[in-house]
């Protein structure tokens, strides 16, 4: 069955680590210690068969019997009650002169007595001897380079065998202890670790569309979890942001649709109550027309603009001619021009040809181009330019308007943003011509820069890349 707490998992996993890891180091200290207890064993029988290899053979062995007790105990700390010593001739025979009380007598292997020939000593450890095996040292005695005699020196591992047991019980006690401890441990060092995140889990339960500037609480430390705190109050500073967008967008698109519509039904209203002329009711007729003309560009303009922002904007990309396009938009915009009194110019124009759609950069031009006369006043000056710059391809559109504050310039492009002197002018606008001129320019890997002094005027410029 899978843990679904992570802080059950991390306790889990933390004591299952420790439990190999303690098992792991267990295992080695078990091993260094058997090492050391045999070397030990090894080190002290070698230093009983060495003191007795300097010592001349004695005959009475109660004599033997004292000595053995102090070299036991000189070199084991005790006398072990089953200790073994034997006193052979280089052939592996009892020396006759040698009779000590021991509890029986050492095994003389073949592999003892041919190292003992070429003056090396064995060490084996003999078992069916007693309880426990014996650790036995053959060590011949060597003088004038011939072997005199050889000296067996053994002795019960019972104690060596004790400790280790004894060390296995601690080991078979402790562990469970510690793993218990452990987990304990590791449970509530999970349970602190992971509070914040329960503050953060109800925090989040707490926020909604509606409370959107809460934010999660931050620690300061820096940490794992305080960084992730940080980064959900940026993305819930970014949702409230979006929010906020939206609903003055639903507003300011509710507001810009209810204006053409309520003169629309009033018109309609007013022609309906009594009987009206055929001029009177084509008049009428036509004032509705153009307000649904109004209605149908804004619509047109918002479908667009959400195309855009899902990056479904169709581009018919073919090679424009930025030249043509600019000459032609200059005719299309003459006449309007000319009714507000402002003078349209055709300033330098480059040949230069991109791959773009040319429906939406002519639909582009015409947005700056409007904007431009709308907000010149009359006797005032518009002019296009084609250049290149760089790597980009540059359309220009001055102006001698009005110009934009420079508090309000960022906001331009903002959808239904429309600048404090633009609102008192009598041109009618929904704000959305600057944004769609922003998105195409985006969609064909451009971007569009403002230059703009208020009271003396505005250049907008637009940068498309060359090799698109």
């Amino acid at each position: 069955m899978r843990i679904r707490s992570i802080r059950t998992r991390l306790t889990v996993w933390y004591t299952s680590l420790l439990t190999v890891t303690v098992l792991v180091l267990g295992g080695t200290a078990y091993g260094l210690l058997v090492y050391n207890l045999t070397r030990d064993v090894d080190a002290a029988l070698t230093g009983v068969a060495q003191t007795m290899a300097q010592q001349p053979p004695r005959p009475l062995p109660t004599f033997f019997h004292s000595d053995i007790d102090d070299l036991f105990r000189r070199f084991f700390g005790f006398s072990p009650f089953d200790r073994y010593v034997e006193m052979l001739d280089p052939h592996g025979r009892r020396d006759p002169r040698w009779s000590p009380r021991t509890p029986g007598k050492l095994p003389l292997s073949e592999t003892a007595v041919k190292n003992a020939a070429e003056g090396q000593p064995t060490f084996e450890t003999v078992e069916g001897m007693g309880k426990y095996p014996v650790r036995v040292l053959t060590f011949p005695v060597v003088r004038g380079g011939r072997v005199l005699n050889l000296i067996q020196v053994g002795m019960s591992l019972e104690s060596m065998y004790m400790t280790r047991h004894r060390f296995l019980l601690i080991m078979a006690a402790l562990l469970p202890l510690g793993l218990l401890l452990a987990g304990g441990g590791g449970w509530v060092l999970a349970h602190r670790a992971l509070k914040p995140v329960d503050r953060m889990t109800d925090a989040a339960r707490r926020i909604s569309a509606e409370h959107l500037a809460e934010r999660i609480e931050e620690t300061g430390t820096r940490d794992e979890l305080d960084r992730l705190a940080t980064t959900l109050n940026a993305m819930l500073g970014r949702l409230d942001d979006a929010f906020t967008q939206i609903r003055q967008f639903s507003a300011d698109a509710s507001h810009e649709l209810q204006t053409p519509l309520t003169i629309l039904k009033g018109e309609l209203e007013v022609a309906l109550r009594s009987p009206r002329s055929p001029d009177e009711y084509q008049r009428t007729l036509k004032s509705a027309l153009e307000e649904i003309d109004r209605i149908a560009h804004l619509v047109e303009g918002l479908l667009l603009l959400a195309r855009a922002d899902a990056g479904v904007l169709r581009m018919d990309r073919q090679p424009v001619d930025l030249a043509q396009l600019v000459e032609e938009t200059f005719g299309q915009t003459k006449v309007l021009a000319d009714t507000h009194s402002v003078t349209l110019d055709l300033g330098p124009v480059e040949p230069i040809s991109i791959q773009g759609d040319y429906d939406r950069l002519r639909r582009l031009l015409l947005n700056l181009v409007n904007n431009g006369i709308k907000y010149t006043p009359p006797g005032g000056r518009v002019t296009l330019f084609v250049r290149r710059d760089g790597e980009w391809a540059s359309l220009q559109v001055a102006d001698t308007g009005i110009g934009v504050a420079g508090e309000e310039r960022e906001r331009i492009f903002q959808r239904f943003f429309r600048a404090v002197e633009a609102r008192s002018q009598s041109e009618r606008g929904a704000g959305l011509g600057l944004c769609i001129a922003q998105s195409i320019a985006e969609a064909h890997g451009g971007k569009i820069q403002v230059e703009s002094t208020p009271g003396q005027g505005s250049t907008f410029t637009v940068l498309l890349p060359l090799n698109s």
